[in-house]
């Protein structure tokens, strides 16, 4: 397991379930070394004082807020904790609501909460009853001297702290070029409608999250792997240049090209090989918390 990046405790009313949070998702692709090109060195990251170049240790560096006349007010890591004391060890829920009112583009960082201490019944039963009502928690935290908003998330046996974006740090859609809202208003033609439906009920399945890979990574690797074959003296194709599995449609008619995407999933069809097993199930769409059973 990593390590624990925040002790504290998850409060509801006047439950406090004691907790420790660990990080929920990690780096899987490609880690790319920097190298001297010259001689093959390594490149590494130092800290150094931007005015005399020289090397700083990290218990000589503070935290420092710039103001409008250029000058810094200097905060220790005690006064930032003791100015805002309530929510440095607290994850406070505020309110219960559903997953579905939560925009998918509020969501940011995942972590898992464990039990500490005697908590494990408390835990449990904050998770279950959430469960139940199917409900997530909306709650604030502060972590590495940030206040994050967060969502509280049942999920199998966990409960996942799924930190938020706050709502003005998202860009407004006013910035942007989208088409009026409504069938009506978009032009769009009851018969283009009804194959776009035909072909999304035909592609959609319950979630499988292993179904998909980093295939970047898969593809840098296998170039790596050809490399070490060779001894590093054959020409190896770059991605750039590796034929594309699908050339581009000159297709402009927005009927047409439904009515093709339909005609290649048509059971036998090279498309639907394979998957016609799938195809045939009952497909719904995920919906999140689910209840266990069994």
């Amino acid at each position: 397991m990593p390590r624990v990046i925040w002790k504290g405790a998850i409060t509801f009313g006047l439950v406090h379930v004691p907790v420790a949070l660990y990080p929920a998702s990690q780096d899987v692709g490609i880690d790319f070394d920097w190298l001297d090109k010259r001689s093959m060195d390594p490149v590494g990251y130092k800290r150094v004082n931007k005015r005399t170049g020289k090397d700083i240790q990290g218990d000589d560096i503070v935290k420092g807020i710039k103001q409008d006349d250029g000058d810094y007010v200097i905060l220790s890591e005690e006064q930032i904790k003791a100015a805002y004391p309530k929510s440095t060890q607290t994850i406070e829920i505020e309110s219960f609501v559903k997953a579905s009112e939560i925009p998918f583009t509020l969501m940011e960082t995942p972590y898992y909460l464990e039990p500490v201490g005697k908590g494990e019944k408390v835990y449990a039963l904050l998770r279950e009853s959430m469960l139940d009502a199917d409900v997530i928690g909306i709650a604030r935290v502060v972590m590495r001297t940030k206040e994050h908003l967060a969502a509280l998330i049942p999920s199998g046996a966990a409960l996942v702290l799924n930190t938020l974006r706050w709502a003005g740090e998202l860009r407004p859609l006013a910035e942007l070029k989208l088409p009026a809202e409504g069938k009506a208003a978009a032009g769009l033609k009851p018969g283009e409608l009804k194959m776009a439906a035909q072909l999304i009920g035909d592609m959609t399945s319950p979630w499988k999250s292993d179904d998909y890979s980093d295939k970047f990574s898969d593809a840098i690797l296998s170039l790596v792997n050809k490399k070490v074959e060779a001894g590093e003296t054959a020409t190896v194709t770059s991605l750039e240049d590796a034929p594309a599995e699908a050339g581009a449609s000159n297709v402009v008619d927005l009927t047409e090209l439904l009515a093709k995407s339909l005609a290649k999933r048509k059971p036998g069809s090279s498309a639907e090989a394979g998957s016609s097993k799938a195809a045939s199930a009952k497909r719904t769409a995920p919906k999140a918390p689910t209840r266990r059973r069994g």
